[in-house]
């Protein structure tokens, strides 16, 4: 199985420096490892150059034009320019356990995605990674984590355990920490590019794979990723999205017409 490992990233160079430092250090190394920019500055081009000289997998930097939060998009592109047929993907602002990818290896299953959940930090922890640039170990006791300590406790047999019988969040996604098929990923064409701005982008995607037939396994103590504390986002866009969200639920769509087809080669 070929894994290409998804970094999604707007314009936060010092967390994207932190999560780039985590992928250097799992057990299992992704095949190949694309950071998707939805139009960050050149600082941002600068640092990935400077992890390209010694990073132990292809490093490729994808960029658009800044014209607002067209984070669909830019994955789409992404998973257009992969060549793993199963795809990673989480957020820039994160960084990784040292078994995050051989977790989403492990418990990948055909006809199945991966959902997972993140270890929250708070702004004081969160600005003193980020000062060092580095990612550091964290514990499940470690003062600063803002969500149930459960979250940053790694276990393999209790993940097993969990995959298929945790019921939680059934068709939720999350896009910060989930893995597909990239054949599954393509029948439904995507992520519906009508999500700009923020919210439901991934809900919708894992939607409309369960309506293809597949199903969610979950990441439960393991999969872990832990997500550097940031100030909130501008939902101006979450209604409407929400509202084109439920009408698709409403339809039963599963193939949106705005999606990747566009980036592709003929495959």
């Amino acid at each position: 199985m070929k894994t290409t490992l998804i970094i999604s990233t707007y314009n936060r160079p010092e967390a994207l420096s932190v999560c780039l430092d985590s992928v250097r250090f799992q057990t299992v190394m992704p095949d190949e490892v694309i950071v998707g920019d939805d139009g960050s500055t050149s600082e941002t081009k600068d640092l990935i150059e400077s992890f390209k000289k010694d990073f132990p997998v292809p490093l490729i930097h994808l960029w658009q034009e800044d014209n607002g939060f067209r984070l669909a998009m830019m994955r789409n592109k992404s998973v257009a320019a992969a060549t793993g047929d199963y795809i990673i993907e989480i957020d820039g602002d994160i960084f990784l356990h040292n078994k995050f990818v051989e977790d989403h290896k492990r418990l990948a299953k055909p006809g199945h995605y991966l959902r997972g959940t993140r270890v929250n930090l708070g702004q004081k922890l969160t600005e003193e990674i980020c000062k060092s640039r580095v990612n550091r170990r964290i514990y499940p006791w470690t003062i600063g984590i803002q969500n149930r300590a459960e979250t940053a406790i790694h276990s393999t047999p209790v993940s097993n355990f969990f995959a298929d019988r945790y019921k939680k969040n059934v068709s939720s996604g999350l896009g910060c920490n989930m893995s597909f098929w990239r054949s599954d990923f393509l029948a439904i064409n995507g992520y519906d590019e009508f999500f700009e701005g923020w919210g439901k982008e991934d809900d919708d995607l894992t939607h409309r794979l369960q309506r293809k037939g597949c199903k969610k396994r979950s990441l439960r103590f393991a999969g872990i990723v832990y997500h550097l504390w940031h100030g909130h986002e501008s939902m101006e866009s979450d209604q409407k999205n929400a509202e084109y969200f439920r009408k698709n639920n409403e339809k039963n769509i599963v193939y949106c017409e705005n999606g990747v087809s566009k980036y592709l080669k003929q495959e």
